[in-house]
């Protein structure tokens, strides 16, 4: 890897159209000239992403690791009286947070990323900002139920209904409890398990229509799935790259040898992140820095 970097972390507070604000966490390195802006799984705060930033950022890759409204440094909890929908998270938090980063950050170009949900929430935020200059989706796909085998398919279609009955009752839903995300915005678990039945973006509420800009976006995309990772089965990650028919995909599976023998599934890989943090670094270092940025949002 050569001489160690000096890696420095920031917090800085982005603030949405509606008051809620969240600390974007930041990895700067000097020097970087591409950059990931990261988003979470859904239920986890940003500062579990320390260990696969850090090695991003020893790599030469800045890094800044978006926050969900409702965790960690959010000035929010989900609650009976707090509600919130994708049109927040998607259409004031993450505009919010990439306005933060471009501010704050020494110029690189950007590419948008996430694991999980998040990878769903980065593809759509890039398919409409020109300062995206690539895509990466790690352990991502639609949850889509026909993109399940057969027994998943019975059960998400049951735990769908269940999940929006729990949030309306208790006036959130109690993912801490459920031993499934975090405690989460009736809001959000109502447009997730929209998006669950009908395999499509077009959630009531939004503004955009996420689904023609997927189609229209031209960028560089990564796509990692793990070999062991039941929460996204291939048929899952390929209904979403689907949604992507211009962009340059390319595909890479991840299994125990890169993960120091342990399990390659679906949040595994944090705790052992040095292996994909190589893999992101060296597409970052080829398919990101050379992208043209008059490609970054298609006409």
């Amino acid at each position: 890897m050569g001489l160690p970097v000096t890696v420095t972390l920031h917090e800085w507070p982005a603030r949405s159209a509606d008051g809620h604000v969240a600390a974007v966490r930041a990895h700067l390195v000097p020097g970087a000239r591409v950059g990931l802006l990261f988003v979470p799984a859904m239920g986890v705060a940003a500062w579990h992403y320390d260990g696969f930033a850090q090695a991003l950022a020893a790599r030469g890759v800045a890094v800044a690791v978006h926050e969900w409204r409702g965790l960690g440094t959010s000035t929010l909890r989900a609650s009976r009286r707090h509600d919130w929908s994708y049109r927040e998270l998607l259409e004031d938090d993450l505009p919010a947070s990439i306005g933060t980063v471009c501010t704050g950050a020494p110029p690189v170009r950007w590419c948008f990323g996430g694991h999980s949900l998040g990878s769903q929430f980065a593809a759509m935020a890039a398919a409409v900002d020109a300062r995206a200059h690539g895509i990466m989706v790690i352990a991502g796909g639609a949850p889509y139920w026909r993109s399940f085998p057969h027994l998943q398919k019975l059960m998400l279609r049951g735990v769908f209904g269940v999940m929006n009955g729990v949030g309306a009752m208790r006036g959130y839903f109690p993912g801490r409890r459920a031993g499934f995300a975090g405690n989460e915005a009736r809001g959000v678990i109502r447009d997730w398990t929209y998006t669950g039945r009908h395999g499509h973006y077009r959630v009531p509420g939004l503004a955009r229509d996420h689904e023609g800009a997927l189609h229209r976006c031209r960028l560089p995309v990564l796509a990692i799935r793990f070999t062991d990772d039941w929460y996204v089965p291939q048929a899952s990650l390929d209904h979403l790259l689907a949604k992507l028919p211009h962009a340059t995909v390319q595909r890479q599976e991840i299994g125990r040898a890169a993960l120091a023998g342990r399990a390659a599934d679906h949040f595994g890989w944090m705790r052992h992140p040095v292996g994909v943090a190589e893999r992101v670094a060296r597409w970052l270092g080829g398919s990101v820095r050379e992208a043209n940025a008059s490609d970054s949002v298609a006409p």
